[in-house]
């Protein structure tokens, strides 16, 4: 069999300005208090993401687009940074807001959420702000920022709880994916690979969560198989057993004459698989969730359902029934 390169598709180049991660959010139920309940309500959006190259970011910009024309929509890219997430907060301050939902544009609600609702002062745990000579120092250890601090503000915050692995919207995504590539679905099986966490019972519940939504794909496909691995990144002893366990499912999809589809659960891109994948056969597109309309459909519907629940607990605080 032919070994197929995955080549990643061209995308349209947005302008590389501060609109670019102008991004819009909404979703749960933690509340942090506004400073005059009496205020006119004035909704706006703090959409958080992980960020990366430029061709990342401006994926993750076109999803978000659709948000600016209803919402005042900034962006807090990085692992819920409080250096990038106060400056999305100074911006939307100057903007007139003073209700944000968040809008956490990650694979697992899980990852960051306690942490975000301490740096937005929702939750008790973060401490106050460093002086900037401490800043700078940590800023010089660290390869990416991750600041910890309790942001300053009045505003007030109502957080999204569900990721990406939670959303229904996807499974039309990894459908398509996998739709895209398949040639003989009776003799495929497609590989579906995602990121991953440290906690083994977390790393259960995002390979519980990824295979629901594989299931539109297995029956609107035929392929023989959807298998879903988590690679787990960041902790190099289980990511090095998790390596072992893909590249050997791969191998005997082989050497039973299937061939393997492999699909990146990420939000974009092909992350390090191409590497990990070396001398398999497979094929590949490159692609992650983004670009995808339904990535966009999803991060709308959240901002939606903030706003709403941020509009209620507006008229509670001001006593209007």
């Amino acid at each position: 069999m032919k070994k197929e390169q995955f080549a990643m598709k061209s995308i349209r180049r947005l302008p590389f300005l501060a609109a670019l991660f102008a991004l819009a959010s909404c979703a749960a139920n933690p509340v942090a208090e506004s400073g005059n309940a009496a205020d006119e309500f004035n909704f706006g959006v703090m959409v958080m993401a992980h960020g990366g190259s430029e061709e990342w970011n401006a994926h993750l910009a076109e999803a978000v687009e659709p948000l600016q024309e209803r919402f005042p929509v900034e962006t807090a890219l990085g692992m819920a940074d409080a250096g990038s997430i106060e400056e999305a907060v100074r911006r939307l301050e100057s903007r007139g807001v003073n209700h944000v939902g968040v809008v956490r544009v990650f694979v697992s609600g899980e990852s960051w959420y306690d942490r975000t609702l301490q740096i937005l002062g929702v939750q008790n745990g973060a401490p106050p702000r460093p002086d900037q000579q401490q800043l700078e120092e940590a800023r010089a250890r660290m390869r990416m920022p991750m600041g910890f601090w309790k942001v300053d503000t009045d505003l007030a915050f109502h957080v999204s709880v569900d990721g990406l692995a939670d959303a229904a919207e996807i499974d039309e995504v990894v459908t398509s994916r996998i739709r895209g590539l398949s040639s003989d679905p009776a003799n495929e099986v497609a590989v579906v690979i995602a990121h991953g966490p440290g906690d083994d019972a977390e790393n259960e519940r995002w390979l519980e969560k990824i295979a629901q939504r594989t299931g539109r794909a297995g029956e609107e496909t035929g392929l023989r198989e959807i298998r879903v691995f988590t690679l787990r990144e960041d902790w190099p002893e289980k990511r090095a057993e998790a390596e072992a366990e893909i590249r050997a499912y791969i191998e005997q999809a082989n050497f039973r004459g299937l061939a393997p589809i492999v699909v990146p659960f990420r939000l974009q891109g092909f992350g390090p698989y191409e590497n990990i994948l070396d001398q398999l056969d497979y094929r590949a597109d490159g692609l992650g969730l983004l670009p995808h309309a339904n990535v966009a459909l999803w991060v709308s519907r959240q901002a939606e359902q903030l706003e709403a629940e941020a509009q209620n607990h507006h008229r509670e605080s001001a006593g209007v029934r």
